[in-house]
């Protein structure tokens, strides 16, 4: 997700497009997580942006019943 997408865009999307945009962050959570167990992790705030973009993803789909 390109830095913070709005909800008003989350709920314009496909639930395809919502899915593989579900399947990317926590792939990228993951990665992050990674890098900050290893100490190679410079900027600790991406962890919470990405959880908290990752979360506004599936409250979308919880709300649409796409979950």
């Amino acid at each position: 997700m390109s830095d913070k997408n709005s909800a008003k865009e989350l709920r314009a999307m496909s639930a395809k497009e919502l899915s593989a945009l579900v399947r990317s962050l926590r792939e990228e959570l993951f990665n992050l997580r990674l890098q900050q167990a290893t100490g190679q992790l410079e900027n600790n705030q991406r962890i919470r942006t990405v959880r908290k973009d990752l979360a506004r993803v599936l409250t979308i789909q919880g709300e649409t019943g796409e979950a």
